[in-house]
């Protein structure tokens, strides 16, 4: 039996992503607004961090005194005018337990909420107000302090879940409605079937939505959470893209943001900021704000994640001219690559430039043995106009083909001169004789994305007719090989938004206690690999597309053709 947790925020500082993504899961009363927890939870142990973290959050509270406290037998009441940060204990303490443990050893602070004062006119929306200054920072309990840390603003209204893994959510209470706005919800369109999941795997999302010009705003703050290490926010504003982006109506009101899966509160009051003024004034501050520009120009350098980034920042460099001065030396071969072709890997290629180079790629392997097949995967396949980089899935029937085979294809085409930096080459399907890796369990390490052979590499076309030197712009290309029986679950991964991706993960965890990735399908009950690709008979799927077809219906879910795969 489910046990009865309060309803939780929890604090992303000092968590790895792995780790963020399980407790996440585990929550069942999880909100992405602080304003609505009862508990906030997280790895801190001093109350001077659990009150820099309210204050980054902008709860205002006043702290509870002894006297103050109401108590039972069990520990600590819960009052909805009070919050309490909680040390993360107590909530693995539980689970552990098997029964919600008091706080009474757990709680770090507790504090009233403060409401802010009520504004003189009553009006339904407000517009957010502007990002307060950045607050200075106490020395965390185990955590590098950052130069000029921006506050992270709340987000939307996260629901509790039913049993079949779909997400009922209320009216946000933040939100006012007058009786003619009651008449307005009466003519809202109404909710798509499939918006009544919090799985993006099982709704279409299309490449250009109707609300493409509101969710590209959107992005933008995502991007600066991204870049201040916000995982929270990252995936909240994910979550709420996710919906936006499948809705097919053009939106009219923030009440009909805030009914949508993922949105709610935080998410309809920016709608309505947007609908008033055609922009949003945090985003166009994130644009404008010089530590975000100078992070986003290092996290653009391939091979540079955005905590290298701040590493960068930190000590002190400011243009890819300092990383080359002051860093270089201490750069990885791929990151030195990264910064020498920075401006070529940024500039798009069109779809017929996407199709000269696979072209290439299949009749070189096609040279080493004849049969293999080939899928575009990635941007190209989802329909979008124009690619960064060039993703391609090979596979062939025959088993002994694909062993290896990786290597032998990149040596053809470092031969023939389109490859001229290897980034990375990866055997590791083939050393293990390419069966699909047995699941390590909960709380394992796994071992990446997947672990399919695959060759990252810069490609240039070796042709040209005018100049000494070569005028073509180098690219980026990823060639992933696939044994015959993964081929579905390769295609399939390399083709979906990230989005589309991360929800398919945790659709098979939750609903089909399945283990996903590229490689292969795992039961969580034994870390057996399980066949959906194979027909009724045993045989193995007659082409990629069809394995893949067969992967969706053997998971239970509806087809969704490339370009209804569109999350961000």
């Amino acid at each position: 039996m489910a046990l009865d947790f309060p309803v939780i925020f929890l604090l992303a500082a000092n968590l790895g992503s792995d780790e963020l993504l399980a407790l996440e899961e585990q929550i069942p009363n999880l909100t992405y607004d602080i304003n609505e927890a009862e508990l906030v939870l997280g790895r801190i142990s001093r109350k001077e961090r659990a009150l820099f973290e309210l204050r980054k959050h902008k709860l205002a509270t006043e702290e509870v005194t002894v006297t103050q406290l109401d108590r039972s037998p069990t520990g600590r009441m819960l009052d909805s005018s009070t919050v309490k940060v909680v040390k993360l204990s107590w909530f693995t303490d539980s689970i552990e337990a098997g029964e919600v443990l008091p706080l009474d050893n757990y709680v770090i602070y507790e504090g009233h909420k403060i409401s802010p004062s009520p504004s003189p006119t009553s009006t339904p929306i407000k517009p957010p107000p502007a990002p307060s200054t950045a607050l200075k920072r106490p020395l965390p309990d185990d955590e590098e302090p950052a130069v000029n840390s921006r506050p992270r603003s709340s987000h939307g209204h996260g629901g509790k879940a039913s049993e079949s893994g779909h997400r009922y959510f209320k009216r946000p209470t933040l939100l006012k409605q007058t009786t003619s706005e009651h008449d307005i919800d009466l003519h809202l369109p109404p909710i798509p079937d499939y918006l009544h999941t919090t799985y993006s795997c099982q709704r279409p999302t299309p490449v250009r939505p109707p609300n493409d010009a509101f969710i590209d705003e959107l992005a933008k703050i995502r991007t600066a959470r991204t870049l201040v290490g916000d995982k929270i926010g990252v995936r909240a504003y994910s979550s709420a893209i996710a919906a936006l982006a499948a809705y097919p109506y053009t939106l009219s009101s923030a009440q009909e943001v805030a009914r949508l899966p993922g949105c709610g509160a935080k998410i309809a009051l920016l709608f309505q900021e947007f609908k008033d003024t055609g922009k949003l004034k945090e985003a166009d501050d994130d644009e404008a704000d010089p530590k975000l520009a100078v992070l986003k120009q290092f996290y653009d350098i391939w091979g540079v994640a955005e905590t290298t980034a701040r590493e960068f920042y930190n000590k002190g460099w400011r243009d890819l001219d300092d990383v080359i001065e002051y860093g270089w030396e201490g750069l990885t071969r791929v990151q030195q690559i990264g910064v020498k072709y920075y401006d070529e890997f940024k500039f798009k290629m069109p779809r017929s430039e996407v199709e000269a180079i696979t072209n290439v790629i299949l009749e070189h392997a096609q040279e080493i043995r004849r049969g293999f097949q080939m899928v575009i995967v990635g941007g190209y396949r989802r329909g979008k106009a124009e690619s960064g980089d060039v993703d391609v899935v090979l596979s062939h029937p025959d088993e002994a083909a694909t062993k290896g085979f990786v290597e032998r294809l990149v040596i053809g085409l470092e031969r023939d001169k389109f490859i001229t930096h290897t980034l990375i080459l990866s055997t590791a399907n083939s050393e293990r004789g390419q069966t699909p890796v047995k699941w390590k369990g909960e709380g394992k390490r796994g071992s990446g994305f997947d672990t399919l052979d695959k060759a990252l590499v810069v490609w240039q076309d070796p042709k040209w007719t005018t100049g000494e030197k070569n005028p073509n712009p180098h690219r980026r290309v990823d060639i992933i090989i696939s044994p015959w029986r993964t081929a579905g679950c390769a295609v399939l991964g390399w083709t979906s938004g990230t989005t589309f991706q991360r929800d398919l993960r945790r659709y098979c965890k939750k609903e089909r206690s399945l283990k996903f990735d590229s490689s292969g399908i795992r039961s969580r009950k034994d870390g057996s690999w399980v066949d959906l690709e194979s027909g009724p008979d045993g045989q193995p799927a007659p082409d990629m597309l069809t394995a893949e077809r067969r992967v969706f219906a053997g998971l239970g879910l509806e087809w969704r053709a490339p370009e209804d795969r569109c999350t961000r």
